[in-house]
């Protein structure tokens, strides 16, 4: 696996390529009500370090991630560096005002100023429209609405590429299936216990839109297991999800794999797949995530695991209710 990791991937139709492993960023931004933990400034800024210096070459972010905490601190990291690192990609999200909702196309404008500023750039290889399900299809696609707003910055030059990024699948697909956009990222489902993403890993190969897959981990049971962190989704993990992780555990102590592994290589080895997000927030992290990509793994492991099933539900259906 190592020389598949160190080898990059094209995104998608842009012509930049990526490392398969993604370096996510938004717990950088210090959010303990979504992760269960802090991170300081100091902690962020020796991790995003350790980031430029390893063999991953792209950086997810967002505007919302802690308030533009995460924007400001790699931006930081990044002036530190003397610029991102050559050849390195960094996709930040351009978002509704996380207070009043607004999603409109004036406030995907001031968005794109704000994460201009914190990150210290003139110009942003990639922008993702964020969780488009707090808003209506017909605004995003609309005249002077987000859409057409990114595509006003890209000729501009301030924005070279626009991807989709968000929760439920069916609303990915209808994006998609537009062609506006190069690249989809979905997260918490396409994992070890959830595949909801099928379709649109289908659908995006098919269009040749390149899948980012952020939480392979499911935010965290999967890395921690099931006994240390009984959430998925960022929410309580529902009985027949914990018993599942818990036999997922039990099959790889059988085959001497962990968990964490074997999850981060569930999404690794699809080939609909160009990269993969994990969320990071300590420089050993880095390392670590390596380890786990590269841990070798019998291949009679996968349908051991499949065995138990996985849900194909959404598993933020009743998050935000």
């Amino acid at each position: 696996m190592t020389n598949a990791l160190l080898s990059k991937r094209p995104l998608g139709s842009t012509g930049l390529l990526i490392s398969p492993l993604c370096f996510g960023a938004a717990p950088l931004g210090d959010m303990p009500e979504t992760f269960q933990y802090s991170t300081s400034e100091e902690q962020a800024l020796v991790t995003l370090r350790t980031a430029f210096e390893s063999p991953i070459n792209f950086l997810d972010t967002a505007a919302a991630y802690g308030e533009g905490e995460s924007e400001r601190r790699i931006g930081k990291a990044i002036h530190a560096n003397g610029g991102l690192p050559a050849g390195y990609v960094l996709a930040t999200k351009a978002d509704r005002d996380l207070k009043t909702g607004d999603f409109s196309g004036e406030q995907i404008k001031r968005s794109i100023e704000g994460s201009l500023e914190r990150l210290g750039l003139d110009r942003l290889q990639y922008v993702y429209i964020h969780d488009p399900e707090h808003t209506t299809f017909e605004n995003v696609m609309g005249s002077g609405g987000p859409l057409e707003v990114l595509q006003k910055f890209q000729e501009q030059g301030v924005i070279d590429h626009i991807g989709i990024s968000g929760g439920p699948i069916d609303m990915l697909i209808r994006y998609v299936e537009t062609g506006a956009f190069s690249s989809v990222e979905t997260h918490n489902r396409y994992t070890l216990l959830n595949r909801a993403a099928e379709p649109l890993l289908d659908v995006a190969s098919r269009m040749g839109i390149a899948v980012i897959n952020a939480a392979p981990y499911g935010s965290g049971i999967l890395a921690k297991g099931p006994e240390a962190y009984a959430r998925y989704a960022y929410s309580e993990a529902p009985p027949l999800l914990l018993e599942r992780a818990r036999m997922f555990a039990k099959v790889c102590l059988e085959y001497d794999v962990p968990l964490a592994a074997a999850a981060l290589q569930f999404s690794l080895r699809d080939p609909r797949i160009a990269s993969t997000v994990v969320g990071m927030s300590k420089p050993e992290r880095i390392a670590q995530t390596l380890e786990l990509a590269n841990y070798p793994i019998a291949s009679e492991l996968w349908p051991a695991l499949d065995a138990f099933g996985y849900d194909t539900d959404d598993p933020e259906e009743n998050r935000f209710a």
